[in-house]
């Protein structure tokens, strides 16, 4: 009978496929996952979540029944119970969840959940059909008290065999058993006492000891959490012996003998008998147990007849007297024996199993879209034993009642649709069922019709290399499936598959692109509801060649290294060149001794350190080359004027000794040439396999020239030598008569030996083939064997001289076992030892079910599945892959990326939960999941839409300081990019600082329409320090901080701007224009304060800046005098894709580095960010800058490791790879202190001599009454010659004003900055203006006497002659 169920199957099966064949059926369309699409589609509901079939619940929980189902237009949702219609909304208790199916039963106001016990299933439906979920048994968890009773003392013989009863109360679930006794101790359990399945305690036999204690059983129930304890058992032991406890520890060996008990046969205590039946279901697990009693106590042993155990499922437990074989298969059916024994004798049991199975699918019914008049079919395929019943339903009820219809036959497990036609929309359910369970499945027919739609990107610009192959692709989808037409310069292109090639998915591939193939395609889908069109631009671009490639080099020490390297490249791509040595890049600068130019690498005063292996790499966006030489340095000779050249060839070659596989080679040296020989290098030429190649064989010391050679079998040598000496190689010599050696079979296995499926159908077995001088002999050919695993069936052999062999018509990924041996004319080789092989994969064809979503957060969720079944991979198990994307943000108005991201879990098939991380707050997401193999995904799972909870807000998208004047200070902010939730406000938390004093902080809250805020300074050298942070109604987000700037004496109009996405932003002006490339230096601290101010300049001998500028970009808290600029601003986005910044280069110093990189931005329009980052604390710093490399980076940290990167103002995205560089220590041993050299020591006393003579004068000119002339009038500009005012008050000017004092610093103009006194404060409102030539235009006047006196309190150091007249 079991043989007739697989031809009654494979019959059905025929007469299905015949069926098939015969009707004319187009293939079901298969809608994508685009949003747009799923959002438009009409289609019937699909259950995507449910409660499981057998569903038990805590009745001191309210009870949740789940049922959730999607479907456009939204499905409604209605509940039968016990089969009756359940009107959840005339219960009080009962509620029914929004937009779900989900049920609710609360006990809050009373009543019994024992009432709701019972069989539910619920409906999901809308206007195009009805889902069912299954018939969920509802049960309420029970623990039963023990029944009371009371024990008596059990008297038992010593040696006698004893059986505890536990019976425990029936529970649901079942409790667990485990023995303890009355001072809560776990009963030790050994080969002679232990629980049974049953849950009672069996002794193979009693000892006195066990009179030690009493034993109770004691029942856990999960559910409940609780544990019921049985009255203990005590035991009284009848001995013949006295019983004393020292002497039974001192022989444990063999208590037996000691207590004088008699050695009796085994007997069985469980299962009763000699036989036994067992029954299990497929997929569960099978536990055989055998208890025997006997003295000394039985060992047990499992067999199963027929056949071996399984025992990569076999476990043994309970010290051998249970077997447990997990999920169990129709193989594992069969008689298993066990045999008990001890040393009196044995006995056996055996237990008869059954496997029976409830139904499993062989292919499960799935959704079917079809068009208007296509054709089409569900498939329900299920196995079991018994073998299964098929039922179909539509929409919940069964088909045989449903009013007829013509485009529809059922026959036998598959449903055969006929030209199908708008309205016959529905839903069809697949019941198999027998007498140990059922399956469900729903599976919609949904008829659709839709016009094409193009699902890609617009305007597609697709770049490819000459020669290599053009994919043109273009998604889309329509119902009925669209023709698709493809046009170049609107002329047709016919697909040949010989230059182009049409997809299935309208995908026109270009096999070999050459340079007419560059232009524009046009890309047309239609069908009866109309027409979509796109184009495609291609362009072809020249593959990128090194056409003058680097040679291999030997260069004397101190001499120079020079590799060429000349690149053919296609002028529209850039290309990126990088060099390396021993595959690590060369670094390039000032201070680097390697040299580059377009086409070659240069290496002076080359020492043993150059030596190595030197590439030149050359890459552009679409491809790559790279060559590669290798530098070797020659040591100079010890005697100068001797003169040194390669060595003469040696001579005279003889062989001698022959032997099998050797011979005796020797030479006569030829002359050193001033240069000792080191080495000898032996050649070999055979005229067999590879004639007129000559071959390395072996090298020897330059001290032999005699040596013994070991050949290989059946080659026909002739060999050379060549001497080498620090000069080089010489030439070779001549070469010696020929060496035949003798044939023999191979004696070398085979490498690499593996096969792998290429198609679900074959097996590909690949292995390397032998060299030429492992052949050995003649006609060399392979011998490859293989068979299934573990089938014991007869060997099949192929003998090939390829090194592949491919074997058809193979089941879906099966092992198998192979091995392989060469064989020549003269015999055969070693064979390899064999290796497990598998055939190919297939798509898997199952999905991961019932994905759900739990423990939702703001920024991670907890995932749940159902594993799939191993089986229905058809492969090997590679991941479970999760595609997810951000569908909304629950912030109105908020645009979001919908980029779809992959998480993987790899862990095992059996792999059913996950955690799903780095989420955005406050969001709305989708996913979906399918099971992968190495080759194929399948079928992804149910759509699960979730959301994510609010979370703190990130940091505002930028906060400004704008001082405006010297009494207050304005902020300016906007809102974050990602608010995280609903913004409720800011906060702003400011204090006072003072160096490193920071003064009590001070916090105000805003509504969240509030972006602006002034504080009033109480005076001008007050500063702040702010932290500025959004709020929702989780908390506050991360902090904005930044810091007031610090002014001395200036009264400018300043701002600072700080941007989110820079640490640091300095805004800088472009220098004058030089007549050479300046070199930038950035001086960096942690306040930016620069902007555009005004300084005066003196009319009198006015400095000129330099033909050949340094430019510095100085940012600290003193304000830069710097005239008005405007920056011109280019829109990036406008720009070619292809921009991009290469080739970062840093050459560091003590507390200095020169930056420079290459960049094909405009030259007029590009703003870079330097970004670097301090990695013993991973603080960043940036810097904003318009001039062009070199960069000189100052203010570094010596001996500090940094890593640097540049990228774009305009376009953050375009930027280089990081550089990681260390600044070397901050003084060499050598360094002289300039304040011990006697020649500063003269210096400072000559200067302070000269500031003491200068206050005399002072003194003694003003006690003499004299005055310093002045000016009459303050408003009129001063001249040359001073003026004296009428108060007596004086304003000292003269042409040494004008003169640059030592110490000075330089502006961005390279002016020298007279004093740290801001020329602005002699001004009125600082309104003076600078030419461009960097000349001052306007007037300044004198202020008054108290305002001179403020303004000389600047925190730096005056000029020696402004001192001497504020003593005057």
């Amino acid at each position: 009978m079991r043989a007739m169920q697989p031809q009654r199957q494979w019959a059905v099966l025929t007469v299905l496929s015949i069926i098939l064949l015969l009707w004319e059926e187009a293939a079901a369309i298969e809608v994508p996952p685009d949003p747009k699409i799923q959002q438009d589609l009409k289609q019937p509901p699909t259950i995507v979540k449910q409660s499981a079939k057998e569903y038990i619940v805590d009745p001191r929980d309210n009870i949740i029944i789940e049922c959730e189902a999607k479907g456009n237009p939204v499905p409604t949702f209605s509940w039968r119970r016990n089969g009756k219609f359940f009107n959840a909304e005339k219960d009080p208790r009962v509620s029914m969840r929004k937009r779900s199916g989900t049920l609710e039963i609360s006990f809050r106001s009373g009543g019994k959940p024992e009432d709701y016990e019972g069989e539910y299933q619920c409906f999901a439906m809308n206007d195009f059909g009805i889902a069912i979920s299954n018939k969920i048994l509802l049960r309420v968890s029970k623990s039963p008290l023990w029944p009371k009773e009371v024990l008596e003392p059990l008297m038992v013989s010593e040696g006698s065999p004893l059986v505890l009863v536990c019976n425990p109360p029936p529970g649901l679930p079942p409790p667990t058993t485990f023995w303890m006794n009355s001072a809560m101790m776990p009963i030790i359990q050994d080969k002679r006492v232990s629980m049974g399945l049953n849950g009672d305690l069996y002794f193979s036999n009693v000892l006195a000891s066990d009179a030690n204690t009493d034993y109770s059983c004691n029942a856990r129930f999960l559910f409940t959490h609780t544990i019921q304890q049985k009255n203990p058992f005590t035991l009284k032991v009848l001995t013949k012996e006295p019983y004393n406890n020292t002497l039974s520890s001192l022989n444990d060996t063999d208590p037996y003998v000691v207590r004088n008990i008699p050695e009796t046969t085994p007997t069985f205590l469980s299962p009763s008998g000699t036989s036994s039946s067992k029954m299990a279901l497929r997929g569960e697990e099978l536990l055989l147990e055998c208890i025997a009693a006997g003295v000394p106590t039985p060992g047990i042993k499992w067999f199963k007849k027929g056949g071996d155990l399984p025992e990569k499922k076999v476990k043994f437990e309970s010290f051998n007297k249970t077997l447990r074989i997990v999920s169990v298969s129709e193989e594992d059916s069969g008689e298993y024996v066990c045999m008990a024994s001890n040393k009196i004798g044995s006995i056996r049991h055996t237990v008869s199993v059954q496997i029976k199975a409830a139904p499993y699918w062989l292919q499960k019914p799935t959704n079917l879209v079809l068009a208007p008049n296509e054709n089409g079919q569900l498939v329900c395929l299920a196995s079991g034993n018994p073998k299964p019943s098929i039922q179909w339903l539509i929409n919940g009820e069964p088909i045989e009642s449903s009013l007829p219809n013509l485009s529809r036959k059922v026959v036998d497990d598959a449903i055969i649709f006929n030209s199908v036609q708008i309205g016959s929309s529905a839903v069809y359910q697949c019941n198999a069922s027998n007498e140990h369970g059922y399956l469900l499945a729903n599976a919609f027919v949904s008829v659709l019709d839709m016009a094409p739609r193009l699902l890609g990107p617009r305007n597609q610009l697709i770049k490819v290399i000459e020669q290599s192959r053009a994919m043109l692709d273009c998604p889309f989808f329509g119902s009925p499936v669209p023709e698709v037409r493809w046009f170049k310069n609107g002329l047709g292109i016919a697909p040949d598959n010989v230059k182009y090639r049409l997809h299935n998915n309208g995908t026109l591939e270009i096999k070999h692109a050459r340079s007419e193939d560059h232009g524009t395609y046009t890309f047309v889908a239609n069908n009866i509801l109309g027409q979509a069109e796109e184009q495609i631009r291609l362009e072809v671009k020249e593959p990128t060649r090194i056409v003058r490639a680097p040679e291999h080099l030997s260069v004397n020490r101190g001499n120079t290294a020079h590799f060429d390297c000349k690149i053919k490249h296609d002028p529209t791509l850039p290309i990126i060149v990088t060099w390396l040595k021993n595959d690590k890049p060369l670094h390039f600068g000032w201070m680097s001794k390697f040299k580059k130019d377009e086409n070659s690498l240069s290496i002076p005063n080359v020492n043993s350190d150059d030596e190595g292996t030197y590439m030149c790499m050359v890459k552009t966006e679409l491809d790559q080359d790279f060559a590669s030489a290798r530098l070797t340095v020659l040591e100079s000779s010890s005697k100068p004027s001797a003169f040194t050249d390669r060595p003469d060839p040696p001579e005279d070659l003889e062989l001698s000794d022959p032997a099998a596989r050797s011979v005796r080679l020797t030479w006569v040296p030829g002359n050193d040439n001033n240069s000792p020989v080191r080495q000898f290098l032996v050649q070999y030429e055979e005229n067999r396999w590879r004639p007129g190649e000559w071959q390395n064989l072996s090298s020897y010391t330059g001290d032999q020239n005699s040596v013994n050679l070991l050949l290989s079998p059946f080659v026909n040598y002739q060999f050379r030598v060549i001497a080498i000496n620090s000069v080089g190689p010489s030439r070779p010599s001549g070469p010696s008569s020929r060496y035949q050696t003798s044939g023999a079979p191979p004696d070398v296995i085979p490498q690499g030996l593996k096969g792998w499926g290429t198609k679900k159908t074959n097996m590909e077995i690949t292995w390397q083939p032998l060299l030429d001088t492992q052949r050995n002999g003649p006609e060399l050919r392979y011998v490859v064997s293989w068979r299934r695993k573990d089938s014991q069936e007869e060997w099949n052999n192929i003998s090939t001289t390829s090194s592949k062999h491919v074997v058809s018509d193979t089941e879906t990924y099966v092992p198998y076992e192979i091995k392989i041996h060469a064989v020549n004319d003269f015999g055969r080789g070693p064979e390899s030892s064999m290796v497990i092989g598998y055939s190919g994969e297939d798509r898997p064809s199952a999905a991961p079910a019932e994905l759900r979503v739990t423990k939702a957060d703001s920024t991670k969720v907890n995932l749940h599945w159902v594993s799939v079944d191993p089986t229905s991979i058809h492969g090997e198990f590679k991941e479970y892959r999760l595609y997810y994307w951000r569908e909304a943000s629950l912030v109105k108005g908020l645009r979001i990326n919908k980029e779809k991201k992959t998480k993987v879990f790899s862990s095992d098939v059996s792999q059913n939960t996950g955690v799903l991380t780095e989420l955005i707050p406050y969001s709305k997401y989708k996913m979906y999941m399918v099971v992968a193999n190495n080759k194929f995904e399948g079928p992804h799972s149910n759509i699960v839409e979730f959301q994510t909870k609010e979370g703190v807000p990130g940091v505002p998208k930028f906060f400004r300081i704008v001082q405006r004047n010297t009494d207050t200070i304005h902020l300016e902010w906007d809102k974050p990019l990602e608010p995280n939730g609903i913004l409720i406000g800011y906060t702003l938390q400011y204090r006072t600082v003072n160096g490193t004093e920071v003064g009590s902080p001070q916090v105000v809250s805003f509504f969240p329409n509030v972006t602006e805020y002034t504080i009033r300074l109480p005076d001008r050298f007050t500063r702040y320090k702010f932290y500025l942070s959004a709020r929702t109604q989780v908390g506050s987000g991360e902090s904005y901080t930044e810091e007031s700037p610090h002014f001395a004496n200036e009264e400018d109009f300043i701002t600072s701007v700080i941007d989110s996405t820079d640490a640091l932003v300095f805004v800088t002006p472009p220098p004058s224009p030089p007549t050479s490339v300046p070199s930038t230096t950035l001086s960096t601290s942690t306040t930016t304060t620069t902007a555009p101010t005004s300084a005066a300049t003196p009319t009198t001998a006015p400095t000129t800046a330099p033909t050949t500028a340094t430019t510095t970009i100085t940012v600290s808290t003193t304000t830069l005098p710097t005239p008005p600029f405007t920056t011109k601003r280019v829109d990036m986005n406008i720009l070619a894709p292809n921009i991009k910044i290469w080739n970062l280069t840093v050459d560091a110093n003590s507390d200095y580095a020169n930056v420079s990189w290459k960049h094909n931005f405009p030259a007029d329009s590009s703003e870079f960010v330097l970004e670097f980052t301090l990695d013993s604390n991973e603080s960043m710093k940036s810097v904003l800058f318009i001039n062009q490399p070199p960069i000189k980076l100052a203010g570094l940290i010596a001996g500090a490791k940094y890593r640097l990167r540049v990228y774009s103002h305009e376009q953050p995205s375009v930027s280089s790879e990081y550089v990681t560089f260390e600044t070397s220590g901050a003084y060499s041993k050598d360094h002289v202190d300039i304040a011990t050299q006697g020649w500063f020591i003269g210096l400072m006393c000559a200067i302070a001599l000269l500031v003491l003579i200068l206050l005399i004068v002072g003194f003694i000119k003003r006690s003499r009454g004299g005055k310093y002339p002045v000016r009459d009038k303050k408003d009129l500009p001063m001249d040359p010659v001073d003026q004296k005012d009428q108060d007596g008050s004086f304003d000292y000017h003269s042409d040494e004003d004008n003169k640059p004092l030592q110490g000075s610093q330089t502006s961005l103009e390279g002016n020298v900055k007279e004093s740290d006194d801001s020329l602005v404060d002699y001004g009125e409102g600082g309104n003076g203006q600078f030419n461009e030539d960097g000349s001052f235009i306007g007037q300044y006047t004198v202020k008054k006497d108290k305002e001179e006196t403020e303004g000389n309190e600047s925190s730096e150091a005056t000029s020696p002659v402004n001192a001497v007249y504020s003593l005057a």
